[in-house]
């Protein structure tokens, strides 16, 4: 497709309501092995990616498992999708058991050439709203790249943090976070898709998953941090069940550096500023 076709994508605007519904939050609470905020508390980091899906029948997803492309995303057949990164902007938290409308706007739509082939980069802002006022604002980095066999193994070393975490991701643990997230991505839960058609290793750790993980690594080891803001960029993947670890260190007054990845380097980098 055309770049001028594709951009004429850019200003497309998708509005979704959604309930913080308890039941939802128990499971994610489930999922991730956290205590259950109660209604009327603030839902925690990053857990709003678990609301705010369309609710697709399955005869309206792609053979990846996600929603055919062309509808409000522009069209990239045959290519493979990736979450590449993002930044996050906190203004004041959601609140559980409450209802919430995200505001979807694609703001950027290019195609690149890199070392792996063509790639389209797809740029979308988030507006969360609650009783008519932004508490979240997003941006979200998709790419969809023509298959080509993934890199797994990094170019840049692990530093050493302040802080640390294991994680050892088992299947169940990226089954159920698809299912919380509703993500029908087969690369997640699918072995025989993800070896044979998108050529990985195993199964893949979420991208979101690990961004998730990271941020609640620097949460528990600054308890007193506000956080503000947290930008991500994802690297390369990571495969279940081999462990990784979240690493962090504060670098200046109310900023910090985060890494996930193992003995093959980083996987995902990310910065977090905090009040």
């Amino acid at each position: 497709m055309s770049d001028n076709a594709l951009s004429a994508w850019i200003g497309r605007t998708e509005e979704i309501q959604d309930h913080l519904s308890l039941n939802l939050i128990t499971r994610i609470a489930a999922t991730l092995g956290e205590p259950v905020p109660q209604a009327g508390e603030d839902l925690p980091a990053l857990w709003q990616w678990c609301f705010f899906q369309s609710a697709m029948e399955e005869g309206a997803l792609g053979g990846d498992g996600h929603p055919a492309r062309g509808g409000f995303l522009p069209p990239a057949d045959n290519r493979n999708r990736m979450w590449a990164g993002g930044r996050v902007e906190f203004h004041t938290p959601l609140k559980v058991d409450a209802h919430a409308t995200r505001i979807s706007t694609i703001i950027d739509v290019q195609q690149k050439h890199g070392r792996t082939g063509s790639l389209l980069f797809v740029t979308l802002q988030h507006d969360y709203l609650q009783d008519g006022q932004l508490a979240i604002r997003e941006e979200q980095d998709i790419v969809y790249r023509e298959p080509t066999p993934p890199r797994l193994v990094g170019s840049e070393p692990l530093p050493t943090g302040a802080w640390q975490e294991s994680v050892t991701p088992s299947a169940t643990l990226l089954f159920r976070y698809s299912a919380v997230t509703f993500n029908g991505h087969r690369i997640h839960y699918d072995w025989p898709y993800a070896t044979a058609t998108e050529g990985y290793p195993g199964l893949v750790v979420h991208g979101p998953l690990m961004a998730t993980l990271s941020l609640r690594a620097f949460c528990r080891a600054n308890p007193q941090a506000r956080v503000r803001g947290f930008a991500y960029r994802g690297i390369r993947p990571l495969m279940a069940p081999h462990a990784f670890v979240l690493r962090g260190r504060i670098v200046a007054e109310g900023k910090a550096e985060l890494w996930v990845g193992n003995t093959d380097g980083v996987a995902q980098q990310g910065e977090v500023t905090f009040d």
